[in-house]
């Protein structure tokens, strides 16, 4: 690399080099649009539907994939592109906001955890444990089951399932840095251990955070999809890409197209949340600029 490119980059802001990293990442960048496209198909789904998702046609029961349905009908003669995107709301709404709701509950207690150490940091490092030692989705199936069948309920299942891994990601941080020279001279200078972690411990923790979020958006949608599958979720009429696949499953050999859309969407949806969140893990990490 020349002195003249070499400059440049050295005079980048870290937010510039990371954006031009992750542009540069093309599956990323794919991801990305792919998220946008659905996030615009659900927030426009009354626009772009071209029917009511709950309106029966008994004339029109499990029609084939046309001119005038696109998607097919169901098995209740309701337009089946008309459910996928109303259902995609459910999905990215259940994704984000349980996401969200563990990054606030994770987070902090995880900081806390970390700086505090002593008996703080055991007992929240337990119970972090025996959550984890569960699988995922065995947890939430369970959180919901004894929460009850909504959607807001399977949010919430699948918030309290997925801070664990925040819990875990912000303590390890924190410990790190509790042991570092700078943290070291905050604490000297009077520093207390809140200012020390929202100061000088979270800004250094947001970009594994980030990527985190990302993957376990992901993976909420996936649960979400299961959840409702089961009954657990979003419950019918209202539509939902795992309570479709549910209804589908009847209908697998004479109808196919009622479970291939919503799972092309299930599938689509989460792979484009993986690839984003691989291109912020190497745009957010220095070693892959090659500059």
């Amino acid at each position: 690399m020349s002195a003249t490119t070499a400059v440049p980059l050295r005079g980048e802001s870290p937010a510039r080099r990371a954006v031009r990293r992750f542009l540069r990442h093309r599956l990323a960048v794919f991801g990305l649009l792919v998220i946008l496209l659905f996030v615009l198909a659900a927030v426009a789904a009354p626009l772009l539907a071209p029917a009511d998702p709950l309106a029966t046609s008994w004339s029109a029961i499990r029609k084939a994939p046309s001119a005038a349905h696109w998607f097919g009908t169901d098995e209740n003669g309701r337009d089946v592109l008309s459910r996928v995107l109303f259902g995609a709301r459910a999905s990215l709404l259940a994704g984000v906001v349980s996401v969200l709701v563990a990054l606030l509950v994770g987070v902090p207690v995880g900081l806390l955890a970390g700086l505090a150490g002593g008996w703080t940091d055991t007992i929240v490092s337990r119970i972090a444990d025996a959550m984890l030692s569960v699988p995922f989705l065995i947890l939430a199936i369970a959180l919901a089951a004894f929460l009850g069948p909504a959607l807001e309920n399977a949010m919430l299942a699948i918030a309290i399932t997925a801070s664990p891994v925040f819990v875990r990601l912000a303590r390890g941080m924190a410990m790190e840095a509790r042991a570092t020279d700078w943290a070291e001279a905050a604490r000297a200078l009077g520093n207390p251990p809140w200012r020390l972690g929202l100061v000088h411990v979270l800004p250094n923790i947001v970009p594994p955070l980030l990527v985190q979020a990302t993957l376990a958006i992901a993976e909420a949608i996936i649960a979400e999809a299961s959840l409702s599958f089961l009954g657990l979720g979003q419950q019918p009429p209202a539509p939902s890409w795992g309570s479709m696949l549910n209804a589908a499953q009847r209908f697998l050999t004479g109808a196919p197209w009622l479970a291939i859309f919503p799972g092309l969407a299930i599938f689509l949806v989460v792979l484009a949340f993986n690839l984003v969140g691989d291109g912020l893990r190497d745009a957010l990490d220095p070693r892959s600029d090659r500059g």
